[in-house]
């Protein structure tokens, strides 16, 4: 059996930026320690939820360095290292192995994407580049790219690859990954408002948007569950749905560095092509967030 990263919630951290799109440094120490504070499980710096993607691998790799030197092993640290350059993501990865974090979230090819003979291919080459655990992201409708559950159990052969980041809302899929790969895979929930159903199919925990803003519910939801207190858990979910719902009503980060600016975090704006939420989700998101009295 291969050795588990964490347990319980992680969160996918937004970058925060200064008015003028540089990286908000002072803030990023900050959130380091709320997220300690409030019982966050792990941080994932450099995700989807992070904007790697409008990121130089300079100032990627000195936002990992932050967080790890912040952290300072009190918590997880897990760098976003994916690309669809497969040698770009092996730059990245060694880079972010060589600043200290605990292991690599790195999602599937994107645009250019590939087959499942080349993902394979893809992974295998990136882990052997490294000494670090792996987790693998499938966010198809993201990225055009799904890990088929066969995928995953020949990819969960390498030793270095441990886990997957399943964003693809499909329990279906879930359910047979988990049937596959046992104990050599785990599982994180991708998607904040199914949680509980993936952990009820052997999910350990989940990578999620919404523990930007409640992280302790986050951390409480996944521990009351991996307690055995599933009723609980449920309800938790159920308390949560709506608002899990609306940050995924615009392209992410888009509604939770809303909301963090709604709650006064000062997260900053976002860096193009990503804008301003228009008026109609912004009124959505507002309603939700007051009704659980975060505004």
């Amino acid at each position: 059996m291969k050795k588990t990263i964490f347990t319980g919630a992680g969160v996918a951290l937004v970058t925060p930026f200064n008015d003028d799109f540089s990286i908000n440094y002072s803030k990023l120490d900050e959130l380091v320690e709320f997220h300690i504070e409030n019982g966050t499980d792990a941080i994932i710096a450099c995700g989807t939820t992070g904007e790697a993607s409008t990121m130089s691998r300079e100032e990627h790799l000195s936002v990992v360095e932050r967080v790890v030197n912040r952290a300072n092993g009190r918590i997880k640290v897990i760098a976003g290292s994916g690309s669809n350059d497969t040698m770009f993501a092996i730059g990245t990865s060694k880079g972010a192995q060589a600043l200290g974090v605990d292991g690599l979230l790195i999602v599937t090819p994107y645009y250019n994407k590939t087959s499942q003979k080349g993902l394979i291919k893809h992974y295998n080459m990136i882990a052997d580049s490294v000494d670090l655990p792996i987790i693998m992201y499938s966010v198809p409708g993201r990225t055009g790219v799904n890990i088929l559950p066969s995928t995953c159990a020949e990819l969960a052969k390498h030793p270095n690859i441990v886990a997957i980041k399943e964003a693809s809302g499909n329990m279906a899929q879930v359910t047979e990954i988990a049937s596959l790969c046992g104990d050599v895979l785990d599982i994180y929930s991708g998607c904040d408002e199914i949680t509980v159903p993936i952990m009820s199919v052997g999910g350990i925990g989940v990578i999620s948007v919404v523990s930007n803003i409640l992280p302790r519910e986050m951390h409480d939801m996944c521990a009351l569950y991996l307690e055995g207190k599933t009723t609980e858990a449920a309800k938790l979910q159920f308390k949560l749905y709506n608002l899990c719902r609306d940050m995924m009503c615009d392209v992410n980060p888009i509604p939770v560095k809303t909301a963090m600016n709604l709650m006064g975090m000062n997260a900053g704006p976002l860096r193009m092509p990503l804008c301003e939420t228009t008026d109609d989700k912004l009124a959505a998101i507002k309603n939700t967030m007051a009704k659980l009295s975060l505004i």
